[in-house]
C-alpha cells in the first residue's frame, strides 16, 4: 500500500463499547500495515491492546499526519477545536446519530479507509470562530467554535436585551432568548433547529439566529464570514448570562459585557471518501426526497 501518511492519530469516546471496538480494529489494521499509531490518552485506558502508543490531542496534533475521530458529531467538534491550530487531517466514524461530520461507517470502514490512507480523498477546510468576552475593556475569558457561540441566559425561557455591531456599525438592538451566531458547518445544528437557513460549508458566511426575539420583525441574517460581530450587554440584565461555544465551552457573561465573534486564524482540514457528496449527506440525514427521475 502506498502510504499517503505516516502517522495516524486514534481519538474516540472513553468507556464506549462500540467506539473501543472500532478503535481495536482500526489499531491492528494501520499497524499491519505499518503505520505509526497514536491512541489519545482518555480512549486508551479504556483498551487493552499489545504494542499501544498513547498521547494527548495535543500531542496528536504536533505528531500525526492524520486523526480518525470515532464518535458522534459532538465528540468530533471537541476533537476539531483542539486540533484545527495543526497540520493534519481529520475523519469520523459515525459512533453517534445524525453524523453531519463523522463519513465512515463502522459496519464499513477498511475498504474506503484503504483508498484514503492511499491518498484517494477529498480535502476541506473548514473556518471556526473565536468567541471573547471583554469587561470594562479587559479580556476575561475565550474560546473556539466549530458550529456556533450562542449568547443566552442561564436558565430557560429567561429574556435578555443587548446590542450588535458588524465591523463597529450599530446593526441592531434586540430582547430574546438569546442569540445563535453559527458557521457554515453549525448551520445543520442548533441554528437550523431555531430556524436558521442551511449555509454550504464552502460558504465565506456567518449566520446569526435570534432566539425567541421579541419582535415578529427579527430574522435570521447573514454576513461575511470575516466580520467582526460585536455583542454588548445591557446593564439592565440578569447577572447569570452565558456564552457557550459548540454547547460544551461556557464563558460566563455579566451585564454590561462585550462579546466579540470572529473568524479563527485556524480551521479544520477535513478528509473525505472520493464519494462524499455534500448534498446527498443534508437528502440522507434531514429524509429530503430523492430525485423524481
Amino acid at each position: 500500500m502506498t502510504q499517503h501518511y505516516k502517522t495516524v492519530g486514534l481519538i474516540g469516546k472513553p468507556n464506549h463499547e462500540g467506539a473501543s471496538a472500532t478503535i481495536k480494529i482500526l489499531h491492528d489494521y494501520l499497524l499491519a500495515n505499518k503505520y505509526q499509531v497514536i491512541i489519545e490518552s482518555a480512549v486508551a485506558q479504556s483498551l487493552h491492546l499489545e504494542n499501544m502508543t498513547t498521547g494527548s490531542l495535543t500531542d496528536i496534533g504536533e505528531e500525526a499526519d492524520l486523526a480518525i475521530v470515532v464518535g458522534g458529531d459532538g465528540y468530533m467538534l471537541g476533537a476539531a477545536r483542539v486540533l484545527a491550530c495543526f497540520d493534519i487531517g481529520v475523519i469520523g466514524v459515525n459512533r453517534g446519530n445524525l453524523g453531519f461530520l463523522t463519513d465512515l461507517s463502522p459496519n464499513d470502514i477498511l475498504a474506503p479507509l484503504t483508498e484514503i490512507l492511499a491518498g484517494n480523498s477529498r480535502s476541506e477546510q473548514r473556518f471556526i470562530i473565536e468567541a471573547e468576552v471583554y469587561r470594562h475593556g479587559k479580556l476575561k475569558s475565550s474560546n473556539s467554535a466549530v458550529n456556533e457561540a450562542v449568547l443566552h441566559a442561564g436558565k430557560v425561557a429567561s429574556m435578555i436585551e443587548f446590542e450588535v455591531h458588524i465591523d463597529g456599525s450599530f446593526m441592531f438592538s434586540q430582547r430574546s432568548d438569546g442569540l445563535i451566531v453559527s458557521t457554515p458547518t453549525g448551520s445543520t445544528a442548533y441554528s437550523m433547529s431555531a430556524g436558521g437557513p442551511i449555509l454550504t460549508p464552502n460558504l465565506n458566511a456567518l449566520s446569526l439566529v435570534p432566539m425567541f426575539p421579541h419582535t415578529l420583525t427579527s430574522r435570521p441574517i447573514v454576513v461575511d464570514g470575516n466580520s467582526e460581530i460585536k455583542l454588548i450587554l445591557s446593564n439592565d440584565n440578569h447577572e447569570n448570562l452565558q456564552v457557550s461555544c459548540d454547547g460544551h465551552v461556557i464563558l460566563a457573561v455579566m451585564p454590561g459585557d462585550e462579546v466579540i465573534i470572529k473568524k479563527s486564524l485556524c480551521s479544520i482540514r477535513l478528509i473525505h471518501p472520493l464519494t462524499h457528496d455534500y448534498f446527498n449527506v443534508l437528502r440522507s440525514k434531514l429524509s429530503w426526497g430523492n430525485k423524481l427521475y
